[in-house]
């Protein structure tokens, strides 16, 4: 059923953007007066269709193979590979008879729309719930670095104060792209000591393996007691109960919940002693440690809930006018880093297959569960991916149809078609390899992660 969900989700949320994307080009070919054959979501490749219609002339439709969609524009050598068209002279409504700024308005249209869907999604969520973040003020104990954290050097507690000299506001900026992507150096409190800690160029090619939480963790350190115990656990077997402090594990004195989650971990399927300080009373009590060194079942699942004392939340509400600029931000800044994660591929900082991800990949981040916030808020990410994915210099993409425009603008005359058609078949080749690339790579990173 999870799979099923991720799936209905990756659909749903590719099938939006794919349509608007498309819509974009539809709109702009139909406003100068270039004929629109074909508006299809997904391809209809050897001319079979699940489902079709005409309207006005237009076949509109839904193709069997789902890798993304697309609008065939009278005159133009597009994904069609259509070139038959082309044989006889120019007709006043065919793409090729446009001027050139016309033409490239149209490439332009999809990547637009895309943009503009990015900027309006994160719009309307800045309207509803506004920003909440935990201030960095406010953070007690420090944090606590994963793998990956405590082999640059960070230890649990420290206190990370600012990035490259400025102050940090929000904690959760610590794991933001102002860090992850840039030459970042972290002023770090440790005790009375202050000290820096390099970011590596490289940390993408370590979180594609281990994860965000494997830097720093996604939460503060925190102090904790037993919240809640599930019936039949390990932990209620064992006797304990709402309100109790755990305060050693096998006569190792743990404070804090990474400490006590650090100390469970030494004992999967082992029994373990924990010290229990009940109202004012301290008890020992014995339990069963499982196999993801928890104190659950056998399956994995939770013995316990933990009540912490987490900072509170700050939330700032913006008005319908000043949502706008905050949502235009968000928007631009994912655009922006996934340009930086690109240029870092072909610096050679990043290894492509850490960074390169399928629909597989995506259906992951979607999750195997309905949430409706985290659906658009990865729904307006992709748009602005796709954007800057469209505007990339390759045949058969947006961009390499705008290269060739600027190209004629430039030189006063077009292109040959012969040249546009090979070129074609070039794009669509690489972007098969690439696909090709992006799916075994996705495969591969699951095999190996179960």
């Amino acid at each position: 059923m999870s799979v099923l969900i991720m799936a209905g989700q990756l659909i749903l949320g590719l099938s939006i953007l794919v349509i608007l994307h498309e819509f974009g080009h539809f709109l702009a070919a139909r406003a100068f007066g270039i004929k629109v054959e074909k508006f299809y979501l997904f391809f209809d490749a050897w001319n079979f269709s699940l489902f079709k219609f005409n309207y006005k002339g237009v076949e509109y439709g839904i193709g069997w193979l789902p890798l993304g969609g697309y609008v065939k524009i009278a005159g133009m050598i597009d994904e069609s590979m259509d070139t038959d068209q082309l044989a006889g002279p120019p007709q006043p409504w065919e793409f090729r008879s446009k001027p050139a700024w016309q033409r490239l308005v149209v490439m332009l249209g999809g990547i637009i729309v895309n943009i503009i869907v990015g900027i309006f999604i994160f719009w309307v969520m800045t309207i509803r719930y506004g920003e909440t973040y935990i201030p960095n003020a406010n953070i007690k104990y420090g944090i606590v670095p994963g793998t990956i954290g405590q082999h640059m050097g960070l230890k649990a507690g420290d206190k990370i104060i600012g990035v490259n000299g400025k102050p940090i506001v929000r904690f959760e900026d610590l794991i933001s792209s102002k860090v992850l992507l840039d030459k970042t150096v972290l002023n770090v409190q440790r005790g009375n000591q202050t000290l820096d800690v390099k970011v590596p160029t490289t940390i993408l090619n370590d979180l594609s393996d281990y994860g965000i939480e494997e830097f720093i963790g996604r939460l503060p350190r925190t102090t904790f007691m037993v919240g809640a115990v599930i019936p039949n656990s390990n932990a209620a077997k064992a006797g304990l109960q709402k309100g109790d402090s755990i305060i050693a594990v096998n006569g190792t004195p743990i404070r804090f919940y990474d400490e006590f989650q650090t100390e469970l971990k030494k004992f999967k399927n082992k029994s373990v002693g924990l010290t229990v300080k009940r109202n004012n009373t301290t008890l020992p009590l014995v339990t069963q440690v499982n196999k993801d060194g928890m104190l659950g079942f056998a399956d994995g699942k939770y013995g316990i809930s933990v009540k912490t004392d987490l900072p509170k939340d700050t939330t700032i509400k913006y008005g319908f006018f000043g949502s706008l600029p905050i949502g235009a931000t968000k928007a631009w800044g994912m655009f922006t880093d996934n340009a930086k994660g690109i240029s870092k591929i072909f610096t050679g900082q990043v290894k492509a297959r850490k960074a390169i991800s399928s629909p597989i990949g995506i259906a992951v981040m979607f999750g195997s569960h309905v949430d409706w916030i985290r659906f658009w808020s990865l729904v307006g990410f992709l748009s602005m991916v796709l954007a800057l994915t469209n505007l990339l210099p390759i045949p058969g993409l947006d961009g390499g149809h705008t290269v060739f425009l600027i190209i004629e603008m430039i030189k006063g005359k077009p292109l040959s078609d012969k040249f546009l058609e090979r070129a074609q078949i070039v794009g669509f080749v690489l972007l098969i390899s690439l696909m090709v690339f992006a799916f075994g790579n996705d495969i591969v990173k699951q095999i190996t992660k179960h």
